[in-house]
């Protein structure tokens, strides 16, 4: 039956993809979804409020990651950190997720940051303060640390140095390799400017001559500035045997397949949505066969394009959305009321690009969502 969304009429898959959990484990390529968080819609809270989160759903989500082969990225920018989970929830979620994960036997890996810390200014050895709560919470849960870049580091860095100074002393405390990540003001504004210039090529040198100091303590590196020559060049630049996590959610199928001089392995927000078809497109790369690789996820770009679009840190509304529709969660309410922060016609267009690759389980139970939607906003027909 037509749906009448605002970019026009549209007739709904009748076809799910179909992947069922299970199947030999990823080979090739180390593979984590960043998962996003589900918020308690019941919760009596206000705006200013710490995060109301659904713990049932939120690991039951994480669970159907790890049923299909995924890692699990843990309190990422994809779980609204920083834009809506505190550093008190997202302790709470990094404990719960972690002790999940081992008792499934899933790879996880979280997110170190300084979040804890008050609003203003604060000196490089509070940054540093900061970051060791942190790593010592994700060490002490089993899970490997994402060592995030952090907003108090950027307003309080004077140049390239402190960066080095304060990064050398995080991985001397690291027990285990760690992951490096360098997210770009596309996702943060307040990150511009990160490693300690805005010139992309001088920030690249300090992020790779810290990679060099520490080899021994990095186990790979996630670049996310939606730059996919500058990830190349990063990768061929690494020590050997620290890994290139790609976080380009425009170009991930090139970057993951790679060419002759190596690949990057994945750490994606965009593989929350597409988490049993990321899978299964892996295990046929897994067999030699990159063209069937490059077949399963290049329709997919589009959709995560979309999504991603500017401003690019409002992505996590377009993923709740479609993981309301796949009908893992019962609502579409978002911790700190960001729902809101897209408009009817671009999650219309998120539907209609999701349904197109198949993505939803029940194509019913997201069509009569979609509709209840549009009744919400007035535009149903």
């Amino acid at each position: 039956m037509t749906i009448h969304l605002p970019q026009g009429p549209y007739e709904p898959c009748a076809t799910p993809l179909g992947l069922a959990p299970g199947g030999a484990a990823l080979a090739s390529r180390t593979v984590f979804s960043a998962a996003h968080v589900v918020a308690d819609p019941y919760a009596d809270i206000s705006p200013d409020s710490p995060a109301a989160v659904d713990w049932d759903a939120t690991l039951a989500f994480r669970r159907h990651l790890w049923s299909h082969g995924l890692g699990v990225a843990e309190a990422m920018d994809t779980a609204q950190r920083g834009m809506g989970l505190d550093w008190a929830g997202a302790a709470e979620l990094i404990r719960r997720s972690a002790a999940e994960a081992r008792s499934v036997g899933g790879a996880i890996a979280c997110g170190v940051g300084t979040d804890q810390l008050p609003p203003g200014p604060a000196s490089l050895a509070e940054v540093r303060s900061a970051y060791e709560e942190q790593l010592a919470l994700v060490e002490g849960s089993g899970a490997q640390a994402i060592l995030m870049a952090s907003r108090a580091l950027a307003a309080a860095a004077n140049g390239p140095q402190d960066y080095l100074e304060t990064y050398a002393h995080l991985l001397r405390q690291a027990t285990e390799p760690v992951v490096l990540h360098w997210l770009g003001p596309m996702f943060d504004p307040a990150l511009d400017g990160y490693w300690g210039s805005a010139d992309l090529d001088a920030a690249t040198d300090i992020f790779l001559q810290v990679i060099a100091e520490h080899p021994d303590k990095v186990d790979g590196i996630k670049i996310s500035l939606l730059d996919a020559e500058r990830e190349i060049d990063v990768r061929r630049r690494l020590p050997g045997g620290v890994r290139c996590y790609t976080g380009d959610d425009f170009n991930y199928p090139e970057l993951i397949a790679g060419d002759e001089r190596g690949f990057s392995h994945a750490l994606l927000g965009i593989f929350d949505p597409l988490g049993p078809l990321a899978a299964h497109a892996v295990r046929v790369l897994d067999t030699g066969d990159t063209k069937g690789f490059r077949e399963l996820l290049d329709p997919t770009v589009e959709l995560s394009r979309h999504l991603f679009q500017a401003p690019t840190r409002y992505y996590k509304t377009g993923v709740v959305f479609l993981a309301w529709l796949a009908g893992h969660q019962d609502h579409f309410t978002m911790v700190g009321g960001l729902q809101s922060a897209r408009s009817l016609p671009h999650l219309a267009k998120a539907y209609e690009l999701a349904d197109r690759l198949g993505l939803f389980p029940d194509p019913e139970l997201a069509e009569s969502r979609m509709r209840a939607l549009l009744t919400v906003h007035g535009g149903s027909r």
